[in-house]
């Protein structure tokens, strides 16, 4: 159905379809940002230098196979789909690369890292991509966007909060003898893992069932896409620089929390696996309070007015943590630990959630300034970004723990290595939560202007 040419309504179906493309993502990726590190170093056996090297390694990767990516998805129309035919045909070889990542049977060996992290994330990639463009394909209604936005990210939340709280008992269901720590067993990993891939693969399938490409680029415009397109764009769309660096600055902060959470809990406050799961599990859980509220809150105080608000409220969160950890009288509270854990995630989760309503605008913003609707290419380019923010939860915890002198080996870590992991949760991102804050003022499109644009771009269909 639709209201005007471009402008079609969604069905609440429709929106959990798409969303169950996000969901599933996250059950794969959500548990390499959290967990990757900590079973490269502490089950695998990586040193973490070592390991904060490859992850730097697979982003550089990254920013050469994106554009290469997005450029192939913008020239050509495979018969099951321009975009959502991706979600089974990249989706079959993640799950693989997946599993494969948390499997021992190379105990040790950098090489077997390489290959299936570098593969993960090239797979990865070959669905992130063209899902980001299908968004832009389903509407133009910018009210519609921010619906369809808000229930993607519900469900997003859903599978990081299966990730965050839902794996650390799922290891313990494989490993029932582990009391005190997360599991060292390499079986519970690998069985763990295995369930998480093939679920997440059928809910990109249910999510290829749902959607609809409506608004795509003539096929007769896709032959003239070329990868040099994604630095013209970048150096002519204004409105697409500012959130491609608001992505890596959010996308950093929220990946260094994350990779910094099983350490904090096991070494910094000597927490139980239980105590892990429901932690972590407060990294998602505000989502189902706050995400359905966006449509209302963006109402009352603006776009601007939402993300000031949010990033203010996760470093509030995170200057929390930081106290009750240095006072030795509160940090034996896990109760504060859970409330300020709630605090921050409650503010990450709708600056970062919200985040992602502003790239079909900056779609619109490139094809109402050149003519062409190239959502390939600017989903690669968000892509590169926002891996490159993820790439800092593997690179930037890693060095720290080598820098502080983590030893995986030692149950009791040494003050100075407890300080760098107070660090990488919360001083690290609140000072990143902060030039966020100072990106995001930058940008230029409210939803007066946006809807202006598409209703000219149609206009422009209209006439030709």
């Amino acid at each position: 159905m639709k209201s005007s040419n471009g402008f079609y309504k969604l069905s609440m179906l429709q929106c959990i379809g798409f969303g169950a493309g996000d969901l599933a993502q996250n059950l794969i990726y959500q548990t390499v940002s959290m967990y990757l590190l900590f079973f490269y170093t502490n089950v695998y056996g990586l040193d973490p230098a070592v390991a904060a090297i490859m992850f730097l390694i697979v982003r550089i990767v990254d920013v050469i196979w994106d554009p290469i990516v997005g450029t192939f998805v913008d020239k050509h129309n495979p018969r099951m789909g321009k975009y959502r035919a991706y979600l089974v045909l990249g989706g079959i070889p993640l799950t693989g690369f997946a599993i494969l990542c948390f499997w021992n049977g190379f105990s040790g060996s950098l090489l077997y890292a390489y290959i299936t992290y570098v593969g993960l994330s090239m797979c990865y990639t070959l669905v992130n991509v063209p899902y980001g463009a299908l968004n832009a394909s389903l509407t133009r209604d910018t009210w519609e966007i921010t619906k369809l936005t808000s229930v993607r990210m519900f469900m997003a939340n859903v599978g990081g909060l299966a990730v965050g709280m839902g794996l650390p008992i799922i290891l313990k269901l494989f490993d029932p003898a582990e009391t005190t720590d997360m599991s060292m067993s390499d079986d519970a990993w690998f069985y763990t893992m295995s369930i998480y891939g093939v679920v997440g693969l059928a809910l990109l399938i249910f999510c290829f069932t749902q959607c609809r490409e409506r608004v795509v680029m003539d096929s007769k415009e896709t032959e003239n896409v070329k990868v040099a397109d994604l630095w013209m764009e970048f150096v002519h769309n204004r409105p697409l620089r500012v959130i491609a660096f608001f992505f890596i600055t959010a996308f950093g902060l929220m990946a260094i929390s994350n990779s910094a959470g099983a350490y904090y809990i096991n070494y910094n406050l000597h927490g139980t696996a239980g105590e892990l799961s429901v932690f972590m599990g407060l990294g998602s859980i505000p989502a189902f309070i706050f995400m359905p509220l966006i449509p209302m809150i963006k109402k009352w105080v603006g776009k601007k007015g939402m993300f000031y608000i949010f990033l203010a409220t996760a470093v509030v969160g995170m200057l929390m943590l930081y106290a009750i950890s240095m006072i030795d009288a509160l940090k034996d509270h896990m109760w504060m630990v859970y409330v300020a854990q709630f605090v921050k995630s409650t503010g990450i989760i709708v600056a970062t959630g919200y985040m992602w309503a502003l790239v079909p605008e900056v779609i619109s913003f490139g094809e109402y300034t050149h003519g062409r609707r190239i959502s390939g290419i600017v989903n690669a380019l968000t892509g590169i970004f926002y891996k490159a923010g993820m790439a800092l939860g593997g690179v930037v915890p890693g060095l720290v723990l080598a820098f502080v002198g983590f030893n995986s080996e030692l149950p009791e870590q040494t003050a100075f290595a407890r300080q760098g992991i107070l660090w990488l949760v919360a001083i690290i991102p609140a000072a990143l939560l902060l030039l966020a804050m100072f990106i995001i003022s930058r940008y230029e499109l409210d939803d007066d202007v946006i809807d202006r644009i598409n209703r000219e771009i149609e206009q422009r269909h209209s006439r030709s």
